[in-house]
């Protein structure tokens, strides 16, 4: 086939992370400069399962052309201007199902097990033209990609995740911009902690890897760091932020924790409904953490959630330099035929993995190398060797 005729689809799913307007730019840019079509899905999969291929006059609410003119400014702000969702069509509740695709012969099912709307994306992807897709986003958004894989369609995966937890490669895009929120964050809020001389408790973003805690922990200089890959005693927390507290010339202690952290015989923090992944949203690790230290020091705390604070606004200068290059890359391996590929960073350089690699782990901080399990804090062995950013 040749490029003339190439139709290329590109969407973005999951959270939004600052990069993801610089990525589809490149990408639209590059595609375009090809001679190739590009075509726009709005709202993730939620677009491929919405999108009704035998109604046209809808078509526009879920696909929109890409081209130099209505792509040229896009990377200036954060976010994804193409919109996203947390849609599985491998998995969609009962209720959730579009309703052209309920079928009024057959009644409704009297579970909640989900349904597997693969073949409708499928016949949406041949009805558009779309010859092959791009598909920006974390593990979840990019397990339905290897799907689409499995099931013969061309498809390139670039992953984007705040919690930078994408197996099989260093580096996502939106991981730089949220630890320099984070820490521009935890510097802000010592004044605050200093003036009332109180214990501050900053929860931030990290499912199963606590990198972004540790990560700003590290460049911000906290007293201690709570990550999701290691249980902690809020005790021992509690004395250490005490010393702390007391060494510090301004009264004050400062730690980061993970949302996804857990204490010494507790649970994950979890609450509302599960999504089409099966999992539900996290967050309150971080007070219950200072309701505890409160009762056993009797310190005043400060609980700061930076929550979306940390991947709002326009992405840092390495995050557009990775989300231009992932961009392009996802082009050049489209245009050479090379699919079911993932693109990655290994070590500082740029390479590609078999897009079967999201699905073979989670990635998570290396405990040993690079954090203090008995003193809840950042510990690096090691420079020597190490990557300009550690992860």
């Amino acid at each position: 086939m040749s490029r003339a005729t190439q139709r290329i689809g590109i969407l973005t799913g999951g959270g939004d992370v600052p990069g993801l307007n610089a990525c589809i730019k490149a990408a639209a840019f590059h595609a375009t400069e090809a001679g190739c079509e590009m075509i726009g899905i709005r709202r993730g999969w939620g677009g491929l399962l919405n999108l009704n291929p035998d109604d046209p006059e809808t078509f526009s609410e879920w696909i929109v052309p890409l081209d130099r003119v209505n792509t040229r400014t896009i990377d200036r702000s954060g976010g994804t201007f193409l919109h996203t969702s947390r849609t599985n069509p491998g998995r969609v509740a009962p209720d959730k199902v579009p309703a052209f695709l309920r079928d009024p012969d057959r009644p409704e099912p009297e579970d909640d097990e989900p349904l597997d709307f693969t073949p409708h994306v499928l016949k949406v992807l041949d009805k558009l033209g779309i010859h092959a897709l791009i598909a920006i986003g974390g593990d979840d958004t990019l397990s339905f990609a290897h799907r689409l894989h499995q099931e013969g369609f061309p498809v390139v995966a670039i992953p984007k995740t705040m919690d930078n937890d994408v197996f099989g490669t260093d580096y996502c895009i939106g991981f730089s911009t949220a630890v320099s929120r984070s820490v521009e964050f935890i510097t802000n809020l010592r004044t605050s902690a200093g003036s009332h001389e109180r214990i501050c408790i900053v929860e931030l973003f990290g499912r199963n890897s606590g990198e972004t805690s540790l990560i700003s922990a590290y460049l911000g200089g906290v007293d201690r760091a709570i990550i999701s890959e290691v249980h902690f005693d809020p005790e021992r927390l509690a004395a250490m932020l005490m010393e702390d507290k007391r060494a510090n010339p301004s009264n004050y202690a400062i730690m980061t924790i993970s949302e996804g952290a857990q204490m010494i015989g507790g649970k994950i923090v979890e609450y509302g409904q599960a999504d089409a992944y099966g999992h539900r949203k996290l967050g309150g690790i971080g007070a219950i953490t200072g309701d505890a230290i409160k009762r056993i020091t009797q310190q005043n705390i400060i609980y700061q959630q930076v929550a979306y604070l940390m991947r709002s606004g326009e992405p840092d200068a390495l995050d557009r330099m990775v989300a231009l290059s992932y961009g392009n890359l996802a082009t050049d391996l489209l245009l050479s035929g090379q699919t079911g590929q993932m693109t990655a960073l290994h070590s500082g350089r740029y390479a590609t993995v078999p897009i079967d690699m999201i699905t073979q782990g989670t990635k998570r901080v290396d405990v040993d190398e690079l954090y203090d399990m008995e003193r809840y804090r950042p510990k690096v062995q090691t420079m020597l060797g190490k990557p300009m950013f550690l992860y």
